[in-house]
């Protein structure tokens, strides 16, 4: 997978994107994710990318311009229009489901990074595919969104982590949340590892997990269970660990 970022501190967001797990995954070629500094693009001795905006108002818009040029410059090189992603708080929002989409929808993306009071619409219909929102709340910026959404998407990819077990055991992989995890030592201030987990008896811990599962998004996230689909369990097994942790988690309750 390829990510393209068009922003305006591409220091920051290099700074976040090129070490650890992603970074390595970019040493071993499995994906690239490439900044674009917008100011590169401009046509005046300032760098200027920002004005102020037409009918009055606070604040400043990011011109369409050097946006469009970056935009370009970027397709030109890909040889193809590439599918365009602003990072707004207008846009859909972002989550598991949206990311499996869009990861078995596209090799390579453009996430645009907007600032100040936003981005010339104009941009936006000419160039912007869709708009991606991390949810209901501003930020000062595109970036942290747009690593946010680059992390998510690479680390499906083949080959970024060990198996793809690492990802499709987290939370919002089955629209569940993930169990507890323990680690060393067995016990710490008080608090022991539950006795399942050192049982050695997998298929046992594999239903506690799940039971876990179950009961965490019972409880912290009803509205995700509310949209569970029972029907998904085609075994009497798994029919019954649900059945089971429905049990528990009622008694836990009283």
């Amino acid at each position: 997978m390829e990510i393209d970022i068009m922003t305006l501190f591409p220091e920051a967001v290099d700074a976040m994107l090129g070490i650890s797990i992603l970074g390595r995954a970019q040493e071993r070629g499995h994906i690239a994710i490439r900044t674009h500094q917008i100011r590169s693009y401009t046509t005046n001795k300032q760098m200027q990318v920002d004005d102020y905006p037409y009918g009055g108002g606070r604040g400043a818009v990011m011109q369409a311009d050097p946006l469009y040029r970056c935009w370009d410059h970027i397709c030109q090189e890909a040889g193809e229009r590439v599918h365009t992603i602003y990072l707004s708080p207008c846009g859909r929002v972002f989550d598991q489901q949206v990311a499996k989409e869009l990861k078995a929808s596209y090799e390579r993306l453009i996430l645009v990074c907007g600032h100040y009071e936003g981005v010339d619409q104009r941009f936006i219909d000419e160039c912007v595919d869709e708009e991606i929102s991390m949810g209901d709340f501003v930020l000062t910026g595109g970036e942290i969104p747009a690593m946010a959404l680059a992390d998510c998407l690479c680390r499906m990819v083949p080959g970024v982590l060990p198996e793809e077990s690492c990802y499709t055991d987290e939370s919002h992989w089955d629209g569940l949340l993930e169990y507890p995890q323990y680690s060393r030592p067995e016990e710490w201030h008080g608090r022991k590892v539950p006795e399942v987990l050192l049982s050695g008896h997998h298929g046992k811990v594999d239903d506690w997990r799940k039971k876990e599962c179950y009961k965490r998004t019972m409880t912290r996230r009803p509205d995700l269970f509310s949209r569970f689909d029972e029907t998904s369990l085609t075994t009497k097994h798994d029919r019954k660990v649900l059945a089971e942790a429905k049990a528990e988690w009622a008694a836990e309750q009283e």
